[in-house]
């Protein structure tokens, strides 16, 4: 099974992994989040690192962070490593349901499948489809 790891600012990690808990019913196994905030700049690396080992089970690892360029993703392009532990920026809710659902899938799969679930899941909701779907 591919371990993934959420590299974000804030909380927004743990806020994630509560999310798919509610949707799939409880927190799936080696799904983790590293919390990127001032106080943790100076041990990110490590404990990436660490959090890394931990969840490779020899499948492998995806790592997702929120926004490309910003330190959570500066700090997760340290990490990678092809073929074995891959990255993804931009993390939304579809993208991670979408990974925890095929993660038995090889990592390099679980990454295709993670990143169409993730542009698929941004939708455009005008209000006429509003209105159209009020009364069901």
């Amino acid at each position: 099974m591919i371990g993934i790891l959420i590299i974000a600012h804030g909380t927004l990690g743990e806020s994630l992994i509560q999310c798919v808990a509610h949707v799939m019913g409880d927190v799936p196994p080696l799904l983790q989040a590293l919390d990127v905030t001032a106080a943790t700049q100076s041990t990110i690396q490590e404990h990436g690192g660490e959090l890394v080992r931990q969840l490779d089970q020899g499948q492998g690892v995806l790592l997702l962070s929120d926004v490309y360029g910003a330190t959570p993703c500066n700090n997760m392009c340290r990490l990678l490593e092809p073929g074995r532990v891959e990255g993804i920026a931009g993390v939304n809710l579809p993208m991670l349901i979408r990974a925890v659902s095929y993660r038995h899938l090889p990592l390099a799969d679980v990454v295709i499948k993670a990143v169409n679930g993730g542009v698929e899941g941004v939708l455009y909701i005008s209000s006429e489809y509003c209105d159209a779907t009020a009364g069901s």
